[in-house]
């Protein structure tokens, strides 16, 4: 089992989800309004209202076959507009 991290601003939310759904995860987690620091900016709520300052960050727990259906969309939104998503093995307690 694999847990994949994305981190990225929420006005790619909806692109991000239709990725994730047409490679067929089996659910996953979104959790808005993510804050914090970056190599290069700092990311608040500040500039929320705008929808230019929050971030979303996205938790998907799924197999490899679906990472590798993910991992070539998900890469084009996230160098296009920015962000990061991590893969990382998962064991269910």
């Amino acid at each position: 089992m694999k847990r994949l991290d994305l981190i990225f601003s929420e006005r790619e939310l909806d692109a991000i989800v239709k990725v994730l759904e047409s490679a067929g995860v089996p659910g996953y987690t979104v959790m808005k309004h993510a804050t914090g620091r970056g190599p290069e900016t700092i990311v608040s709520e500040d500039m929320e209202f705008s929808g230019l300052g929050a971030n979303a960050h996205v938790i998907v727990f799924c197999d490899d076959e679906i990472i590798n259906k993910i991992r070539v969309n998900v890469r084009s939104i996230l160098s296009y507009y920015g962000g990061v998503a991590y893969v990382s093995e998962a064991t269910e307690l």
